[in-house]
């Protein structure tokens, strides 16, 4: 049987179709897990049979590129166990390679996210949990441990109280008295294999200009992919590279996954994904 990934690389190489959309839908938006309640259930208190789940295109298009990045490289899934779980890792890709979209959804929301990132009640017989939000609320901020980086500074004023500071998250800005010298700024656990660049303000059409690859703790590091912005909407989607095609996710619509020709007009850059570089 061939996984989700495969099914999109052939749908691309064998589609001719103007729009070249792929044939079913793909994590669509929001979702309803089905509970069968024995009889146990039946005591619970609040009793709830079914979860809903709404504005999920907060973490729909990181799901969708987690989902491209751990197939494109065959130890990007090896690696990436070591900060997410072997356990969770394989679950994910089982799930999305059999369409299970709402589970996969709430694998993350229970697995990987805080109860504090999102809001949840009961409403008759479901349990509604809500999305709404910014993504890097509540998916890149799920990914500090990957990507946590540190940097060294040193003032030239030897009074300086803080001469020698070490900072792990945010750029430095002490004021001293004196110059301050920044260090390279070295990722903590190693080189991983994906990194999220928060981008503000960018509109997509501007893809064409910001850098197809970085350079990053004697690293290489390839453009993959994007989360794109609609502002009107407070709805985001995601853009990424499969099989050397762009193809342009977006799980609102009932086309939800098609063949980019150029950047998708209106939307606002919301992050840039690069994955590091196979050593050759």
């Amino acid at each position: 049987m061939k996984t989700l990934f495969e099914e999109i690389k052939a749908s691309i190489k064998n589609n001719y179709n103007q729009d070249r959309s792929f044939w079913r839908p793909v994590l669509p938006w929001g979702g309803v897990f089905t509970i069968k309640a024995g009889r146990k259930a039946v005591s619970c208190t609040p009793l709830y049979v079914e979860i809903r789940l709404k504005n999920t295109c907060t973490i729909d298009g990181f799901l969708m590129l987690l989902y491209v990045i751990l197939n494109e490289n065959e130890n990007f899934p090896r690696e990436l166990s070591l900060h997410f779980g072997r356990e969770f890792v394989d679950c994910f890709l089982y799930l999305m390679d059999t369409y299970s979209f709402t589970t996969v959804k709430l694998l993350w929301i229970w697995d990987k996210m805080e109860k504090q990132q999102y809001k949840s009640e009961v409403h008759k017989a479901s349990l509604i949990i809500d999305l709404f939000g910014n993504e890097h609320d509540n998916f890149t901020k799920n990914l500090e441990n990957l990507m946590s980086t540190i940097q060294e500074s040193y003032c030239s004023n030897w009074r300086c109280p803080t001469r020698v500071q070490e900072d792990q998250r945010r750029t430095i800005n002490i004021k001293c008295g004196g110059l301050r010298e920044f260090s390279q700024r070295v990722f903590c656990h190693g080189a991983p294999p994906f990194v999220v660049l928060n981008m503000q303000h960018w509109k997509s059409e501007d893809l064409a200009y910001v850098p197809y690859y970085l350079d990053l703790s004697d690293h290489k590091y390839l453009l993959e992919g994007a989360t794109l912005f609609n502002k009107e909407e407070h709805h985001y989607s995601a853009a990424f590279q499969i099989g050397g095609h762009w193809m342009h996710y977006d799980g609102l619509r009932n086309v939800n996954l098609i063949l980019l020709n150029k950047p998708p007009e209106f939307l606002l850059l919301s992050s840039l994904v690069y994955i590091r570089a196979t050593e050759k």
